[in-house]
């Protein structure tokens, strides 16, 4: 019985080894400015059609496949529409994405996003929401939204009623508030993401993507 577990607590050792050193990387080695920039550059091809569809051929496979230092972590909604590494014309490893529906994170999308900015080094966070957002319209709309759609609509309901009466679009100015509430949820949560944000290793931004120019800018 002895002899069994002593095995056993062996190959429990061996496997969080081997997870960890499946899970190291180094780190992306570019500023936050920096991966903003690529993010930009990416974008811009993408709006004036432009793309080099970068890193993905077979010695980029081969590269990743030994592990993986993203240079961005992007938290996007999961519109068919806004796929990341499309709109920012990125390639395998370059970017860290996690996608819910109106971009909104629970503790699983948090966890996610905790994992890629304290083992990889990711400097920064981009929020990435969309204009005519489903989820966002379902949550101006109002009433009872079926099954578990409730519970994102629940999630972007502060910021539809920081906007309510506001001049101009309900749903663009939700969506706009939405990612900014995103933005505060991420730089503040502890212990991880604020630490980082704090120590100024890690720089949380909030962006939208116009679903007629493709264009992603920036918000304040």
């Amino acid at each position: 019985m002895k002899h069994t577990r002593l095995v056993r607590l062996a190959a429990l050792l061996f496997l969080t080894a081997a997870l960890h050193a499946s899970y190291a990387a180094e780190p992306a080695n570019v500023t936050a400015d920096e991966a903003l920039a690529r993010l930009k550059a990416g974008n811009e091809r993408f709006v004036t059609g432009k793309l080099i569809h970068p890193n993905v051929g077979t010695d980029r496979r081969a590269e990743v496949a030994k592990g993986q230092n993203p240079f961005a972590i992007i938290v996007g909604c999961s519109d068919s529409r806004v796929g990341p590494e499309v709109v920012f014309d990125q390639g395998l490893g370059d970017i860290f994405v996690i996608r819910t529906a109106g971009n909104v994170v629970d503790d699983v999308a948090l966890g996610s996003i905790e994992y890629a900015a304290d083992h990889f080094g990711v400097p920064v966070i981009l929020v990435l929401g969309h204009t005519r957002c489903g989820a966002v319209s379902a949550a101006v709309a109002g009433g009872q939204a079926p099954g578990h759609v409730a519970s994102v609509v629940e999630k972007i309901k502060p910021a539809v009623d920081e906007t309510k009466g506001k001049p101009g679009d309900a749903v663009d100015n939700a969506v706009r508030a939405n990612v900014r509430h995103v933005v505060n949820q991420l730089r503040n949560a502890t212990p991880i993401l604020s630490a980082l944000v704090k120590s100024g290793k890690l720089r949380v931004v909030g962006a939208c993507y116009d679903l007629d120019t493709a264009r992603v800018d920036l918000l304040e």
